[in-house]
Formats: structure tokens, C-alpha cells, sequence
């Protein structure tokens, strides 16, 4: 009896194991084409930016004085997902209260990004320099605004996340959850680098 039992529960954990397997290979689907999502736009932006009519605003001329103000932007983001890394260590010790106090910090870091982000846009609307100006701003908004849509989307998932941790802890499911929430913030931070260097830097010099 007690050899079916141990076979019972080895069959138990293996399915548990594959469906752990399953669910990080189908988020790993969707980052991928998260990335053709990202990487069409990225596209449209380089092509219109080549193209701007005389008259309207260049990305030397929007963002020449504001570098510093997004390199900061992006610090905290990057710090961010330093932290997640944090939550996810504390994860693999089953140290629930040290994996949510990281998650909150990254939720904090998380926020003020897309804070930033917010007074940006408002700037830049504020100033005349809003989507529908030219084909080069809607590029710029477009691609921004989706990662920032992402950001928003990561921090909600962040939130219900840590409820379930508080009430249920490190579980299974809790912990595949937090692998793949993982993976998606590390990939955004990677996303907006190249949006950094790509949009920002490079317009600038």
C-alpha cells in the first residue's frame, strides 16, 4: 500500500511538474510574439522618423533638453527589475514576507516609471506635440504608449499577485505565477532599452 501511495504521489508531482513545464513554454509563446508586436513597431517609428515634415518637431528638438529626465525613467526601471530579481531569490527560500516586500519595491519603482512616462506625454500634448501632429509623434506615441500599456498591465498583475501570495503563499502555482510575471517585467526592461536607444538617444545625437 505504501509503494502505490509513493507511486501515487510521484505521478502527482510529475503532473504538477508538466504543467509547470506547459505554462512556462505558452508565456514564452506570447513573449515571442509580443516581440513581432514591438518589433513591427519599432519599425514604423525608424521609417517615419526619417520622414519628417518641414515644420514640425524633430526628436532632437523634443527630447534634447529631457535626456536626463528619461535616463532617470529608465533607471528606475531597470532598478526595478533588480528588485524582482530580489522577489524571485526569496521566492526559491520560501520566504514569503522578504518576496512581497520586494515586490513592492518593484511595484513602487514600477509606478514612478509609468508616473514619468504620464508627465511626459502631458508635456508634449501640453506643448502642441501630441499624436496626431505627425506621422513621427504618432510613431513615437504609439510605440511608447504599448510598452507603457505593458508597464500598467505587469504592475495590476503585480498587485493580484501579491494578494494571492499574502493569502495562499509560495505555493506551486503562486510561484509559476511569479516566474512568468518575471519573465515578462525582464522582458519589458529589455523592450525599453532599445526604445531608450532607439527613440531617445539615438534621435538625440
Amino acid at each position: 500500500m505504501a509503494e502505490v501511495l509513493h507511486h501515487d504521489n510521484h505521478g502527482h508531482d510529475e503532473h504538477h511538474h508538466d504543467d509547470s513545464d506547459i505554462t512556462i513554454f505558452g508565456f514564452w509563446t506570447y513573449l515571442m510574439s509580443d516581440l513581432i508586436i514591438f518589433g513591427t513597431l519599432f519599425i514604423a517609428f525608424a521609417v517615419l522618423s526619417s520622414h519628417i515634415p518641414p515644420g514640425t518637431p524633430s526628436a532632437k528638438d523634443l527630447f534634447g533638453d529631457s535626456l536626463g529626465f528619461v535616463l532617470v525613467e529608465t533607471f528606475a526601471l531597470l532598478i526595478s527589475s533588480v528588485t524582482f530579481g530580489f522577489a524571485v531569490l526569496a521566492s526559491y527560500k520560501k520566504n514569503v514576507s522578504q518576496a512581497l516586500l520586494w515586490l513592492a519595491i518593484t511595484w513602487v519603482f514600477g509606478a514612478t516609471f509609468i508616473g514619468m512616462e504620464l508627465y511626459e506625454f502631458t508635456h508634449l500634448v501640453h506643448e502642441g506635440h501630441g499624436p496626431t501632429t505627425s506621422a513621427f509623434l504618432s510613431a513615437f506615441f504609439t510605440l511608447v504608449g504599448t510598452h507603457g500599456i505593458h508597464v500598467t498591465s505587469g504592475l495590476v498583475w503585480m498587485i493580484i499577485l501579491m494578494i494571492q501570495i499574502k493569502k495562499y503563499g509560495l505555493t506551486t502555482a503562486n510561484t509559476r505565477r511569479l516566474a512568468c510575471l518575471s519573465l515578462f517585467w525582464h522582458f519589458l526592461d529589455i523592450v525599453w532599452i532599445c526604445v531608450f536607444s532607439v527613440v531617445y538617444l539615438m534621435g538625440v545625437l
